[in-house]
């Protein structure tokens, strides 16, 4: 015997929905993703919404599958992850987030089906996933990103190479290539340019540092490349 949706069960099923989107859009905001709070409230609250009308529909009209307008949330919501996704040379930012709309659509449909259960289970799993395993990972597997960097020595310096290379070992840095720009001229300066993979966790103003202390460089200057 099919259980018939009261407006109770409406709203109950739509606010869940939203404090759902609301949890997880909290946490990517934090972060400063492009998809943040409201973009995560909305697709929770809109495939509860959608789950409820393919619920209500059978209901109403004796007929029809209401699996159909869920399965076509489960695709459609593709597009607004490739839209989260940004691509910088190498790099590749927002597949996190891509996975955070997909997951909290699932939350939203689970809702909206009245599988409370299951929709608090993956709501606190892909917060575990988000917050407690990203420290985790950052820990185990910090992400590392190719930076240019430029040491500029003070003028009229002939400037000791193998003391930069072992300010790099030091950090436990290798660099990827090296170019020097020898100055001419007494009032020119050389300049030595690294591609240097860089660890999120290496503290940058202490490597600035330790170059400096190194002898007569000038001026550093780090760069992201893209």
């Amino acid at each position: 015997m099919r259980v018939q949706i009261t407006e109770i069960d409406i709203i109950l099923r739509l606010g869940l929905g939203f404090f759902a989107g609301a949890f997880i859009g909290l946490e990517r905001a934090s972060r400063n993703q492009v998809a943040g709070l409201r973009t995560h409230v909305l697709i929770s609250v809109g495939a509860t919404l959608l789950m409820l009308l393919s619920i209500w529909i059978p209901q109403q009209f004796g007929g029809g599958d209401p699996a159909r307008i869920s399965a076509q949330v489960v695709s459609g919501i593709g597009f607004l992850g490739a839209g989260a996704i940004i691509r910088l040379g190498n790099n590749v930012k927002g597949l996190t987030t891509a996975a955070s709309l997909w997951l909290v659509a699932a939350v939203g449909l689970t809702l909206g089906a009245g599988m409370y259960i299951a929709a608090a289970c993956a709501e606190i799993l892909g917060l575990i996933t988000l917050i407690l395993l990203d420290r985790l990972e950052k820990r185990m597997f910090p992400t590392v990103r190719n930076k240019l960097l430029e040491l500029h020595f003070k003028q009229g310096v002939n400037p000791d190479i193998q003391a930069t290379r072992n300010v790099l070992f030091s950090f436990g840095l290798q660099s990827q290539s090296m170019d020097v720009n020898q100055g001419t001229g007494r009032n020119k300066s050389t300049k030595i340019r690294y591609l240097v993979g860089i660890p999120e966790t290496i503290d940058l103003a202490k490597l600035a540092r330790a170059f400096k202390a190194s002898g007569d460089v000038a001026r550093v200057e780090i760069k992201e490349k893209y």
